[in-house]
């Protein structure tokens, strides 16, 4: 088995964009491989390295003149050297790392990590793993990405390769192989768009995330061009996504605003021209998808090398004035397109769609190189067990399996996303999960403003939530053993809590109209084979949060229908449907890291997506369980059954809610024996 370790940082998208799609890439074409891609300043600063994220993006938008001057640090050899000599703690922390992971080879997407790693064995005679660093900038390159030794150097094209060599790096070490881009872009490649006529529609994407006080004219001179339709992407910025939604609605079919997305290749694809910033990534991407681009600002330092790429390849233009957008887009797409031709006949000379695989296929060749060692790794095997595994790619027989049914990631009001929450749940150990992010009845006011505020997902994200739920399945089945259910929270909501209900739809496999009635929904879900659990039908006391008590009010009507309610959610202990013995899950209702110290619920099954839908609806061999740091399925399958000695959180119930005892003998199950009922 290969051991890879991408090192990466947050400060800008260029070097976690890298990072991930090189994991992708790795994980696509090779089953010989782990990869681990860790953010090490993160791990080891935490709340003062979301400080410093802070002060860089405030810096970056804010004052870029102040940026300016600190990019020079990072270039000046003497000052770049003082600030890495402070960072003691995240040396010790990659030295750790390394020790205890002993990968083949590790990759750093983050200039810091290779003066680090030369430290680490400055009084080594040989380092035990191969190194690769790859290069996020363009031209204006940093000398922090090039003054540390590293095996290889991956670049994103010709003329970067030519300031690495000509400062000194010796040129077999330089490999221009592209900038790692999602794979997406090499697996998906339709009919290239034909340049327009007169008369015919230009698709022009315009990506929003830095000069948003200006965002607004710039859109309105736009719209003023004829046989132009604009598609706006806000990111995360629900108020800008709001006001633009009310602003724009006079264009109708003209204009569509999306907020944080996954399907940027998509969109990228499927668009004459893009308008955006000179971002490492957003630069990169578009000349992968083959779509000129236009950059309507550049933040001094890496970006000014971005800028000076599109206008040496002649793929694109740079606005030097934000009213300069308009007229360069006219100009485009006059006489016949010509411009917009010309730059698409050069991005096909220098588009490398399939990057992220062929840097994936010399990392995957590095590792091969080096000898593997027989000692097992903490980082990597997280669950070292003896595993049978059926021919259907499922471990067999019956076992205790940890399981969280309700989880929310950034598609809706999630903090992480979904690669994430994956990556989160699987190093814990967690045989089963389900991501439920929201969704919202659009014919309600409250479901419309949830929309709006990308607290819910958007009708029109369901099919990429659907596609990238089905992406991640197979990779944490892959690299956890874990299974991944993709399902929707349906919020209904009211003016009143008694007239507000949230209902769990587990393990769908296609899409719901959220408009639809609760009943029609759990029968939809039925359909598909899947789960309809009450979401937290009590009232809740340990959270803030609106009750939401439709379905609890309405039991005549649907508790003959649902296959469960939540007993408990998050740290809430509904002992009313205990009392009424209906069948019942435990889930943490996650949105951020710390949630997980919650009520989870623990099946005794086998590891199958059917065997465990069946042993909730039966509701045997169910029970629930306050998670602590070092519980996961591996753990309670290796220890003696008695609860007293092995499982004490499973005895947390006892002194927790007395009530319990009385809920679980409805069941038949005696709380002498555990709450497994074995």
């Amino acid at each position: 088995m290969k051991k890879i370790l991408i090192l990466t940082a947050s400060f800008g998208d260029g070097h976690n964009a890298a990072a991930r799609n090189l994991r992708d890439a790795i994980e696509l074409i090779s089953e010989d491989a782990k990869v681990e891609v860790l953010d090490l300043f993160e791990s080891t600063y935490g709340t003062l390295n979301s400080l410093m994220k802070q002060a860089y993006q405030g810096l970056v938008r804010y004052a870029p003149t102040v940026w300016s001057g600190v990019f020079s640090v990072f270039d000046n050899p003497t000052l770049f050297r003082s600030q890495t000599s402070s960072l003691g703690k995240l040396r010790d922390s990659l030295a750790v790392l390394l020790h205890d992971t002993e990968p083949d080879v590790v990759v750093s997407c983050y200039p810091v990590y290779s003066h680090i790693i030369r430290d680490i064995f400055r009084d080594h005679a040989e380092q035990p793993f191969r190194f690769i660093t790859v290069v996020t900038d363009s031209i204006s390159v940093c000398s922090a990405w090039y003054r540390a030794p590293s095996d290889l150097f991956i670049v994103a094209n010709a003329p970067t390769s030519e300031v690495l060599t000509e400062a000194g790096v010796p040129k077999h070490q330089v490999k221009a192989l592209g900038f790692p881009v999602s794979p997406v872009f090499a697996r998906e490649q339709p009919l290239p768009l034909a340049a327009p006529e007169r008369g015919q529609r230009r698709k022009v994407l315009y990506v929003i995330n830095t000069g948003k006080a200006k965002a607004g004219k710039s859109i309105d001179r736009l719209l003023k061009l004829p046989d132009l339709d604009l598609t706006i992407t806000v990111g995360r910025d629900a108020t800008l996504k709001a006001k633009l939604s009310e602003r724009l609605r006079e264009h109708g079919d003209r204009v569509r605003v999306y907020g944080w997305t996954n399907q940027m290749p998509r969109l990228l694809m499927s668009h004459h021209l893009v308008i955006a910033k000179a971002g490492g990534a957003m630069v990169q991407e578009a000349i992968a998808a083959r779509c000129p681009i236009i950059i309507n600002q550049v933040i001094p330092g890496q970006e000014e090398g971005n800028a000076q790429l599109v206008r040496k390849l002649g793929v694109g233009a740079v606005a030097e004035k934000g009213k300069e957008v308009r007229d360069l887009v006219e100009e485009v797409f006059a006489h016949r397109s010509r411009k917009w031709q010309d730059w698409r006949d050069n991005l096909e000379k220098v588009s490398q769609p399939d990057a992220a695989i062929r840097i994936a296929e010399l990392v995957l060749e590095e590792a091969g190189r080096v000898n593997h060692r027989p000692a097992p790794t903490k980082l990597f095997e997280i669950n070292p067990s003896q595993r049978s595994v059926t021919a259907s790619g499922q471990a067999g027989g019956s076992r205790m399996l940890l399981c969280d049914f309700h989880i929310h990631t950034n598609y809706s009001d999630g903090r992480l996303t979904l690669p994430e929450v994956i990556d989160f749940y699987g190093r814990r150990g967690f045989d089963c999960i389900c991501i439920t992010d929201h969704i919202a009845d659009p014919r309600r006011l409250v479901g419309k403003f949830s929309e709006l505020l990308n607290f819910t997902i958007a009708p029109s994200q369901l099919d990429e939530y659907f596609d990238m739920l089905e992406q991640e399945r197979r990779r944490a089945w892959r690299k956890y053993e874990m299974i991944v259910m993709t399902g929707l929270e349906f919020n209904k909501e009211g003016l009143t809590r008694k007239t507000s209900g949230h209902l769990l739809g587990i393990g769908l496999t296609a899409p719901i109209s959220p408009a639809l009635g609760l009943v029609e929904i759990v029968a939809q879900i039925h359909g598909q084979g899947g789960l309809a659990v009450a979401a937290h039908p009590h009232v809740m006391k340990s959270a803030w949060g609106k009750n939401t008590l439709f379905l609890w009010e309405n039991q005549e009507v649907f508790a003959p229908i649902l296959d469960a309610w939540e007993i408990a959610n998050r740290n809430n202990i509904f002992t009313p449907v205990g009392l009424k013995r209906f069948a019942f899950l435990a889930n943490s209702d996650f949105h951020k890291p710390k949630h997980i110290y919650s009520w989870k619920t623990l099946l005794h099954c086998e590891k199958d997506v059917e065997a465990i839908k069946d042993c909730i609806r039966r509701n045997e061999h169910v029970s629930l369980t306050l998670y602590r740091d070092g519980l996961s399925g591996e753990a309670l399958r290796t220890v003696p059954r008695s609860p007293e000695t092995a499982i004490p959180e499973l005895m947390t119930l006892k002194s927790v809610w007395p009530t319990a005892r009385t809920g679980c003998k409805t069941h038949g199950w005696e709380w002498d024996r555990g709450l497994m009922g074995l």
